[in-house]
């Protein structure tokens, strides 16, 4: 059998129509398949790909560290230098934000991936306020595991019941809804910019006011930027554009360079409660796994000293100068996450599929399937983004 029969044979399908290409070679923004065919990867595979593919810094830190070492022990117990340098290079991108109790985010704890971020911060907030209620947001996407996707939409979630109790929805960025969020409300968890609602982002006045109510019932703010953290917004953290501090964070996607990570970061006295009652409150085999906080330190490292944040907001403004057609009704975004909205899902997905045969590949939002996802890797150049904005308007006619 080929490649393609065993994968639709023997690997797990999510859909019924994958996209099944061949990929033999990534690098920068491109995709190579087997037959030779080239690709301008527009959705960093969906956001995980900020540096572009195996960017040499990338593939250098992941081959000193694999001669050094690889897994040594479960998370926690050894001190391991790719680890201990990533944590204290994510906090030193936090030491000007202070959370709204005084405190910073000086404690990050590891995991595999974004729905291990959130399962992790998830039990960190009912441990620390002894409450059991959570808050989150409709047509919000936190993961796929049971806690985490108790948190996102009924659509998802309906036959997958019983999940977690104690879960309230409110509305993003309308005030009467902070009503829902009490004195039994242990944390609200909330993206900056909405990723699956189709880039959404926070009303400045609603979040104030948000982080306002979770201060007056004792409950604590999670910001999710799994997809929108590590540069893709035009600053390193999306929250650094409004005047809210959260008490959790939570990333992973673009943090990687490629490789599996996430983390959710706080302020060391909310991170503690984990070592007690139980002891071993929370623990992970794989988490913090010291070849992927290799691969996340150099991608860190090449986002603040490679002049990349500072080119995101023009990058932007020139795929939004060019993607002008009378079928894109609105071109949304914050940075290079963006959304390229039609009537509906119709009219969008020949023009996704169109778009592929001509070597530009971009995608839908689950929650907002009449636009199209872009999100490209920060390290596209101009003349690329014209190729591709050419691409995407003459695949519209």
């Amino acid at each position: 059998m080929n490649h393609r029969q065993i994968f639709l044979q023997n690997m797990a399908q999510t859909s019924d129509f994958p996209l099944a290409l061949e990929i033999e070679k990534a690098e920068g923004i491109y995709l190579y398949e087997k037959n030779g065919e080239k690709y301008m990867d527009l959705i960093a595979g969906i956001g995980v790909s900020n540096v572009g593919h195996r960017h040499l810094n990338v593939v250098n830190a992941i081959k000193d560290q694999l001669d050094k070492y690889m897994h040594l022990m479960v998370y926690g117990e050894y001190i391991q230098q790719s680890q201990v340098m990533l944590a204290q290079a994510l906090t030193k991108t936090l030491t000007d934000f202070q959370t709204s109790s005084g405190l910073k985010l000086d404690n990050v704890y590891f995991t595999n991936s974004g729905t291990e971020a959130v399962e992790g911060a998830m039990k960190l907030t009912k441990r620390f306020t002894g409450r059991t209620e959570i808050v989150s947001c409709y047509n919000s996407y936190h993961g796929s595991t049971q806690g985490a996707l108790s948190l996102g939409d009924e659509h998802f979630k309906r036959n997958f019941r019983p999940l977690l109790p104690s879960i309230t929805k409110i509305h993003r960025n309308q005030l009467i809804d902070l009503e829902k969020i009490t004195n039994k409300t242990a944390a609200v968890f909330f993206e900056p910019v909405g990723g699956e609602s189709g880039v959404r982002p926070a009303n400045p006045i609603y979040l104030k006011q948000l982080r306002k109510r979770c201060d007056e019932v004792g409950a604590l703010l999670v910001f999710d930027e799994v997809q929108s953290g590590f540069g893709r917004t035009g600053t390193f953290w999306a929250f650094e554009q409004y005047e809210v501090v959260p008490d959790i964070l939570l990333c992973a996607k673009g943090m990687g360079g490629g490789m599996p990570i996430g983390a959710f970061i706080a302020p060391q006295a909310i991170m503690s409660v984990f070592k007690d009652n139980p002891i071993l409150g929370h623990i992970t085999t794989f988490g913090g796994h010291p070849v992927s906080c290799a691969a996340s330190l150099a991608t860190l490292s090449t986002i603040l000293e490679g002049n990349l944040i500072n080119e995101v907001k023009r990058k932007a403004e020139l795929f939004k100068k060019l993607l002008v057609h009378p079928k894109i009704k609105e071109v949304r975004n914050q940075g290079l996450m963006m959304a390229v909205e039609f009537d509906n899902f119709e009219v969008l997905k020949p023009i996704i599929d169109r778009a592929i045969t001509k070597g530009v590949i971009t995608d839908w939002f689950l929650y907002c399937d009449n636009s199209m996802r872009i999100a490209p890797p920060l390290i596209i150049t101009e003349e690329e983004i014209r190729q591709a904005c050419a691409i995407i308007l003459d695949n519209i006619d």
